[in-house]
């Protein structure tokens, strides 16, 4: 599992200094380095605590939480990024919908929520955000199926 860190310090610089950037409606993108293996990280803290891991205190692997992802994606493979003047700031390019599809979409959604039907939900979903995974769910199975 690996995940990405950053301090509070550059993330509160970065933040300031996106929403002094933006024009407005803007999504930021911070580059936030490699991603950290949570091993790592574990392996790491025990050894700054003057331990030994695995002589010391195990590392207890409990394994993936309902959603939980193996890996992070700041972004999709479909979204683009335009460059700010600082590197580690982009902004992103999302998908624009035409207003009348999102609003069919909901509606869509709603009917689903109401009837109970979360199978149909998660295929509606699925249908207006195709990258969209349902990973660590029982939902997975809608993975690779064809939708709507």
């Amino acid at each position: 599992i690996t995940r990405y860190f950053m301090t509070i310090p550059e993330a509160v610089e970065l933040v300031l200094e996106a929403g002094s950037t933006g024009k407005g409606g803007e999504i930021f993108v911070f580059d936030m380095g490699d991603p950290i293996k949570i091993v790592d990280l574990a392996n790491s803290m025990i050894k700054l605590a003057g331990l030994v891991p695995k002589i010391d205190i195990d590392i207890v692997y409990t394994g993936l939480r309902p959603g939980e992802k193996l890996y992070e994606e700041l972004l999709s493979n479909e979204e683009l990024t335009i460059p700010t003047h600082n590197q580690k700031i982009k902004i992103a390019r999302v998908r624009l919908h035409d207003l009348k599809d999102v609003e069919d979409t909901i509606a869509s959604l709603l009917d689903a929520k109401y009837s109970g039907d979360e199978i149909r939900m998660i295929q509606i979903i699925k249908n207006f955000i195709p990258e969209y995974k349902s990973n660590n769910s029982l939902f997975e199975t809608l993975d690779d199926s064809v939708t709507i």
